[in-house]
Protein backbone atom coordinates (compact mmCIF):
# COMPACT_ATOMS: atom_id res chain seq x y z
CA UNK A 1 0.00 0.00 0.00
CA UNK A 2 1.63 3.08 -1.09
CA UNK A 3 2.11 6.32 1.36
CA UNK A 4 -0.30 8.19 -0.32
CA UNK A 5 -3.22 5.71 0.74
CA UNK A 6 -2.36 5.17 4.27
CA UNK A 7 -2.39 9.27 4.32
CA UNK A 8 -5.78 9.23 2.98
CA UNK A 9 -7.02 6.67 4.81
CA UNK A 10 -7.45 8.25 8.26
CA UNK A 11 -9.72 10.77 6.55
CA UNK A 12 -12.04 8.31 4.76
CA UNK A 13 -12.64 6.37 7.77
CA UNK A 14 -13.95 10.11 9.74
CA UNK A 15 -16.35 10.19 6.25
CA UNK A 16 -17.12 6.60 6.93
CA UNK A 17 -18.48 7.23 10.58
CA UNK A 18 -21.66 5.74 11.00
CA UNK A 19 -24.96 7.71 10.91
CA UNK A 20 -26.14 7.15 14.81
CA UNK A 21 -29.73 6.21 14.10
CA UNK A 22 -30.73 4.82 17.69
CA UNK A 23 -30.44 8.51 19.08
CA UNK A 24 -33.31 9.53 16.78
CA UNK A 25 -35.25 6.69 18.17
CA UNK A 26 -34.83 6.93 21.57
CA UNK A 27 -35.40 10.65 21.85
CA UNK A 28 -38.93 10.32 19.22
CA UNK A 29 -40.43 8.94 22.13
CA UNK A 30 -40.08 11.61 24.24
CA UNK A 31 -40.31 14.29 21.54
CA UNK A 32 -43.45 12.98 20.20
CA UNK A 33 -45.30 12.42 24.10
CA UNK A 34 -44.06 16.52 24.90
CA UNK A 35 -45.41 17.87 21.52
CA UNK A 36 -48.83 16.18 21.90
CA UNK A 37 -49.00 17.30 25.33
CA UNK A 38 -47.30 20.43 25.95
CA UNK A 39 -46.36 22.02 22.64
CA UNK A 40 -49.64 21.55 20.57
CA UNK A 41 -51.97 22.64 23.77
CA UNK A 42 -49.36 25.99 23.99
CA UNK A 43 -50.04 26.57 20.32
CA UNK A 44 -53.82 25.45 20.27
CA UNK A 45 -54.06 28.26 23.50
CA UNK A 46 -52.44 31.21 21.79
CA UNK A 47 -54.30 30.68 18.65
CA UNK A 48 -57.61 29.95 21.14
CA UNK A 49 -57.13 34.08 22.72
CA UNK A 50 -56.86 35.50 19.32
CA UNK A 51 -60.37 34.62 18.53
CA UNK A 52 -63.84 35.54 19.78
CA UNK A 53 -67.33 33.67 19.64
CA UNK A 54 -69.71 35.46 18.01
CA UNK A 55 -73.12 33.77 17.42
CA UNK A 56 -71.32 30.30 17.53
CA UNK A 57 -68.90 31.32 14.95
CA UNK A 58 -65.04 31.71 16.20
CA UNK A 59 -64.35 35.13 14.57
CA UNK A 60 -60.51 36.11 14.73
CA UNK A 61 -60.05 39.67 16.52
CA UNK A 62 -56.47 39.74 16.81
CA UNK A 63 -55.23 41.20 20.13
CA UNK A 64 -58.93 42.59 21.15
CA UNK A 65 -59.07 39.90 23.84
CA UNK A 66 -55.71 41.66 25.53
CA UNK A 67 -57.26 45.18 24.89
CA UNK A 68 -60.75 43.67 26.88
CA UNK A 69 -58.57 42.20 29.83
CA UNK A 70 -56.15 44.89 30.32
CA UNK A 71 -59.25 47.59 29.40
CA UNK A 72 -62.33 46.59 30.83
CA UNK A 73 -62.64 47.69 34.26
CA UNK A 74 -64.19 44.23 35.33
CA UNK A 75 -61.54 42.18 33.64
CA UNK A 76 -58.72 44.60 34.77
CA UNK A 77 -59.45 44.94 38.38
CA UNK A 78 -59.89 40.65 38.82
CA UNK A 79 -56.61 40.48 36.61
CA UNK A 80 -54.14 42.67 38.61
CA UNK A 81 -55.85 41.23 41.85
CA UNK A 82 -55.05 37.73 40.59
CA UNK A 83 -51.33 39.00 39.51
CA UNK A 84 -50.57 40.80 42.95
CA UNK A 85 -51.81 37.96 45.08
CA UNK A 86 -49.42 35.36 43.16
CA UNK A 87 -46.36 37.77 42.98
CA UNK A 88 -47.70 37.53 47.01
CA UNK A 89 -47.73 33.63 47.09
CA UNK A 90 -43.88 33.61 45.25
CA UNK A 91 -42.62 36.16 47.71
CA UNK A 92 -43.21 34.66 50.81
CA UNK A 93 -42.01 30.90 49.06
CA UNK A 94 -38.57 32.71 48.10
CA UNK A 95 -37.83 34.29 51.54
CA UNK A 96 -39.44 31.31 53.81
CA UNK A 97 -39.54 28.27 52.08
CA UNK A 98 -35.85 28.70 50.55
CA UNK A 99 -34.09 29.81 53.46
CA UNK A 100 -35.40 27.26 55.56
CA UNK A 101 -34.63 24.42 52.97
CA UNK A 102 -30.70 25.82 52.73
CA UNK A 103 -30.62 25.60 56.35
CA UNK A 104 -31.87 22.63 56.99
CA UNK A 105 -29.43 21.33 54.03
CA UNK A 106 -26.89 22.76 56.02
CA UNK A 107 -27.77 20.56 59.28
CA UNK A 108 -28.32 17.80 57.50
CA UNK A 109 -25.14 17.88 55.94
CA UNK A 110 -22.88 17.53 58.69
CA UNK A 111 -21.44 14.40 59.44
CA UNK A 112 -22.04 14.74 63.27
CA UNK A 113 -25.88 14.65 63.45
CA UNK A 114 -27.35 11.16 63.87
CA UNK A 115 -30.59 10.08 62.58
CA UNK A 116 -30.15 12.41 59.42
CA UNK A 117 -31.84 10.22 56.88
CA UNK A 118 -34.88 9.92 59.41
CA UNK A 119 -34.73 13.76 58.98
CA UNK A 120 -34.26 13.89 55.17
CA UNK A 121 -37.47 11.53 54.96
CA UNK A 122 -40.01 13.18 57.42
CA UNK A 123 -39.16 16.48 55.83
CA UNK A 124 -39.79 15.34 52.15
CA UNK A 125 -42.79 13.57 52.29
CA UNK A 126 -45.10 15.88 52.67
CA UNK A 127 -44.29 16.73 49.11
CA UNK A 128 -45.82 13.46 47.92
CA UNK A 129 -48.63 14.16 49.19
CA UNK A 130 -51.71 15.04 47.22
CA UNK A 131 -53.02 18.63 46.93
CA UNK A 132 -56.33 17.64 48.20
CA UNK A 133 -55.54 16.04 51.29
CA UNK A 134 -53.24 19.21 52.20
CA UNK A 135 -55.60 21.72 51.54
CA UNK A 136 -58.55 19.46 53.22
CA UNK A 137 -56.30 18.71 56.26
CA UNK A 138 -54.91 22.26 56.88
CA UNK A 139 -58.09 23.33 56.44
CA UNK A 140 -59.79 21.33 59.27
CA UNK A 141 -56.81 22.08 61.77
CA UNK A 142 -56.96 25.62 61.20
CA UNK A 143 -61.21 25.64 61.62
CA UNK A 144 -61.84 28.01 64.68
CA UNK A 145 -65.11 25.44 65.34
CA UNK A 146 -63.64 22.19 65.20
CA UNK A 147 -59.58 22.34 64.47
CA UNK A 148 -56.76 21.40 66.96
CA UNK A 149 -55.09 24.87 66.17
CA UNK A 150 -57.16 26.39 68.68
CA UNK A 151 -56.33 23.40 71.61
CA UNK A 152 -52.64 23.37 70.69
CA UNK A 153 -52.15 27.18 71.12
CA UNK A 154 -54.25 26.81 74.15
CA UNK A 155 -52.30 23.96 75.65
CA UNK A 156 -49.09 26.34 75.64
CA UNK A 157 -51.15 29.25 76.92
CA UNK A 158 -51.07 31.32 73.42
CA UNK A 159 -54.65 31.12 72.60
CA UNK A 160 -54.84 34.77 72.58
CA UNK A 161 -52.77 34.33 69.23
CA UNK A 162 -55.35 32.44 67.53
CA UNK A 163 -57.67 34.08 64.62
CA UNK A 164 -59.47 32.08 61.50
CA UNK A 165 -56.52 32.90 59.17
CA UNK A 166 -58.35 31.18 56.09
CA UNK A 167 -61.36 33.14 56.78
CA UNK A 168 -59.91 37.05 56.72
CA UNK A 169 -59.14 38.28 53.87
CA UNK A 170 -55.71 40.04 55.63
CA UNK A 171 -54.45 36.96 56.61
CA UNK A 172 -55.91 33.92 54.30
CA UNK A 173 -53.26 33.89 50.91
CA UNK A 174 -49.94 34.08 53.38
CA UNK A 175 -51.73 31.36 55.66
CA UNK A 176 -51.85 29.26 52.61
CA UNK A 177 -48.31 30.47 51.33
CA UNK A 178 -47.09 28.87 54.47
CA UNK A 179 -48.48 25.54 54.20
CA UNK A 180 -47.71 25.38 50.46
CA UNK A 181 -44.42 26.01 52.21
CA UNK A 182 -44.71 23.53 54.50
CA UNK A 183 -45.54 20.86 51.90
CA UNK A 184 -42.50 22.17 49.40
CA UNK A 185 -39.54 22.68 51.64
CA UNK A 186 -38.55 19.20 51.31
CA UNK A 187 -37.43 20.01 47.48
CA UNK A 188 -35.17 22.88 48.03
CA UNK A 189 -33.90 20.66 50.94
CA UNK A 190 -32.80 17.73 49.16
CA UNK A 191 -31.64 19.53 46.17
CA UNK A 192 -28.99 22.08 48.15
CA UNK A 193 -28.43 18.84 50.15
CA UNK A 194 -26.93 16.97 46.75
CA UNK A 195 -25.23 20.31 46.03
CA UNK A 196 -23.49 20.54 49.56
CA UNK A 197 -22.26 16.76 49.09
CA UNK A 198 -20.99 17.36 45.20
CA UNK A 199 -18.46 19.75 46.96
CA UNK A 200 -14.73 18.51 46.77
CA UNK A 201 -13.61 17.06 50.39
CA UNK A 202 -10.20 18.78 49.14
CA UNK A 203 -11.82 22.32 49.49
CA UNK A 204 -13.55 21.71 52.94
CA UNK A 205 -10.40 20.05 53.87
CA UNK A 206 -8.43 22.85 52.95
CA UNK A 207 -10.59 25.47 54.55
CA UNK A 208 -10.09 23.30 57.46
CA UNK A 209 -6.09 23.73 57.80
CA UNK A 210 -6.82 27.38 57.20
CA UNK A 211 -9.12 27.67 60.21
CA UNK A 212 -12.43 28.77 58.59
CA UNK A 213 -14.55 25.79 60.46
CA UNK A 214 -18.63 26.11 61.42
CA UNK A 215 -21.06 28.62 60.21
CA UNK A 216 -18.02 30.92 59.10
CA UNK A 217 -17.10 27.87 56.32
CA UNK A 218 -20.75 27.90 55.34
CA UNK A 219 -20.65 31.45 54.87
CA UNK A 220 -17.55 31.50 52.98
CA UNK A 221 -16.84 28.69 51.36
CA UNK A 222 -20.46 26.37 50.66
CA UNK A 223 -22.75 28.66 49.94
CA UNK A 224 -20.75 30.72 46.92
CA UNK A 225 -19.99 26.88 45.54
CA UNK A 226 -24.03 26.42 46.11
CA UNK A 227 -25.59 29.33 44.21
CA UNK A 228 -25.51 27.96 41.17
CA UNK A 229 -28.13 25.19 42.70
CA UNK A 230 -30.02 28.00 44.66
CA UNK A 231 -30.84 30.08 41.14
CA UNK A 232 -32.12 26.95 39.53
CA UNK A 233 -34.55 26.64 43.07
CA UNK A 234 -35.66 30.01 42.59
CA UNK A 235 -36.49 29.59 39.19
CA UNK A 236 -38.45 26.00 39.69
CA UNK A 237 -40.00 28.08 42.26
CA UNK A 238 -41.16 30.85 40.41
CA UNK A 239 -42.48 28.60 37.68
CA UNK A 240 -44.23 26.26 40.09
CA UNK A 241 -45.94 29.32 41.84
CA UNK A 242 -47.21 31.12 38.78
CA UNK A 243 -48.65 28.12 37.71
CA UNK A 244 -50.44 27.45 40.85
CA UNK A 245 -53.52 26.30 41.30
CA UNK A 246 -54.41 22.92 43.09
CA UNK A 247 -54.19 24.43 46.67
CA UNK A 248 -56.11 27.47 46.64
CA UNK A 249 -58.53 25.29 44.96
CA UNK A 250 -58.98 22.38 47.47
CA UNK A 251 -58.61 25.03 50.52
CA UNK A 252 -60.65 28.32 49.38
CA UNK A 253 -62.69 26.85 45.90
CA UNK A 254 -62.81 28.47 42.87
CA UNK A 255 -63.76 31.56 44.43
CA UNK A 256 -60.72 32.20 46.33
CA UNK A 257 -62.66 32.97 49.21
CA UNK A 258 -62.82 35.73 51.31
CA UNK A 259 -63.96 38.04 48.90
CA UNK A 260 -61.18 36.93 46.46
CA UNK A 261 -58.51 37.71 48.84
CA UNK A 262 -56.31 34.23 47.79
CA UNK A 263 -57.55 34.39 43.88
CA UNK A 264 -54.45 33.73 42.12
CA UNK A 265 -53.98 33.57 38.50
CA UNK A 266 -54.37 30.32 38.28
CA UNK A 267 -58.08 30.40 40.18
CA UNK A 268 -58.78 32.96 37.99
CA UNK A 269 -58.28 31.30 34.71
CA UNK A 270 -60.41 27.94 35.88
CA UNK A 271 -63.22 30.41 36.45
CA UNK A 272 -63.43 32.63 33.01
CA UNK A 273 -62.69 29.36 30.77
CA UNK A 274 -65.21 26.97 32.56
CA UNK A 275 -66.95 29.14 34.33
CA UNK A 276 -68.95 29.21 37.81
CA UNK A 277 -72.06 29.13 39.35
CA UNK A 278 -73.90 32.39 37.73
CA UNK A 279 -70.60 33.20 35.68
CA UNK A 280 -70.53 31.32 31.98
CA UNK A 281 -67.17 30.02 30.63
CA UNK A 282 -65.84 32.15 28.06
CA UNK A 283 -63.10 30.09 26.49
CA UNK A 284 -61.75 32.86 24.47
CA UNK A 285 -60.48 35.01 27.61
CA UNK A 286 -59.32 32.56 29.63
CA UNK A 287 -56.92 30.93 26.78
CA UNK A 288 -56.57 34.96 27.00
CA UNK A 289 -55.18 34.46 30.63
CA UNK A 290 -53.30 31.47 30.21
CA UNK A 291 -51.76 33.09 27.49
CA UNK A 292 -50.55 36.15 29.72
CA UNK A 293 -49.76 33.64 32.27
CA UNK A 294 -47.47 31.97 29.65
CA UNK A 295 -45.57 35.36 29.22
CA UNK A 296 -44.58 36.32 32.58
CA UNK A 297 -43.22 33.18 33.04
CA UNK A 298 -41.55 33.42 29.62
CA UNK A 299 -40.37 36.54 30.97
CA UNK A 300 -39.07 35.39 34.35
CA UNK A 301 -37.39 32.42 33.18
CA UNK A 302 -35.03 34.50 30.22
CA UNK A 303 -34.03 37.27 32.87
CA UNK A 304 -32.81 34.16 34.91
CA UNK A 305 -31.48 32.94 32.02
CA UNK A 306 -29.83 36.02 30.51
CA UNK A 307 -29.09 38.23 33.63
CA UNK A 308 -28.55 35.69 36.44
CA UNK A 309 -27.05 32.37 35.02
CA UNK A 310 -24.71 34.09 33.27
CA UNK A 311 -23.09 35.45 36.51
CA UNK A 312 -23.28 32.34 38.66
CA UNK A 313 -21.16 30.28 36.17
CA UNK A 314 -18.21 31.83 38.09
CA UNK A 315 -18.87 29.63 41.04
CA UNK A 316 -19.21 26.24 39.34
CA UNK A 317 -16.42 23.37 39.27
Amino acid sequence: MSQQSLEQSPELSRDKRPIRWHIAVFLAPAVLIYTAVMILPLFGTLQLSLFRDVANNQVFVGLENFRTLFGDPRWSASFWNALGNNTWFFVVHMLVQNPIGVVLAALLSSPKLRFSAFYRTAIFIPTILSFVIVGFAWKLILSPLWGVAPSLLDMVGLKSLFVPWLGKEEYALTALSLISVWQFVGIPMMLIYAAMLSIPDEVIEAAECDGVTGMSQFWKIKLPLILPSIGIISILTFVGNFNAFDLIYSAQGALAGPNYSTDILGTFLYRTFFGFQLQIGDPNMGATIASMMFFIILTGVCVYLFLIQTRLRRYQF
